[in-house]
């Protein structure tokens, strides 16, 4: 499997390429197409905010295997440069937009995902972990 895709994030095309190699990555673990569609939503919402808020970023993909429990998953690393998130909590509510939008953004990526961490300095940047785990038979 790969060790670790990094999709740097600039402009809109770069959205589209961090979705695409997400879901090749999802399909060769073996989600089911619900997960990939799970996955290939929150890689999207995670780079499009990079892209909204900041000057630049990266999305991280890695595969990801544990001996303790026999599973297989995906880990979606999203880092920034930006001016960072001054309340966390605020941002994690449902309903919660900057943007005008629904406000489904990084509640959402929570939602989705088995493991969800974020870290985030004001003047600094943020960074959000999203695991998504998987059972192998």
């Amino acid at each position: 499997m790969t060790e670790c895709i990094i999709v740097p994030v600039y402009d809109e095309m770069d959205i589209i390429v961090a979705r695409q190699k997400g879901r090749e990555l999802a399909s060769e673990i073996q989600f089911s197409v619900i997960d990939r569609a799970r996955i290939t939503t929150v890689i999207s919402e995670l780079a499009r905010n990079i892209y909204l808020y900041t000057n630049c970023g990266i999305i991280e993909l890695k595969a990801l295997e544990s001996d303790e429990n026999n599973r297989k998953g995906m880990q979606i690393r999203a880092v920034d440069s930006g001016p960072g998130i001054k309340d966390i909590r605020l941002v994690l509510e449902s309903g919660y937009s900057t943007s005008g939008g629904l406000g489904a953004g990084i509640s959402g990526v929570r939602r989705m995902m088995d493991e969800f961490y974020i870290t985030s300095k004001v003047g600094d940047g943020t960074e959000i972990i999203a695991i998504k785990w998987r059972d192998v038979c």
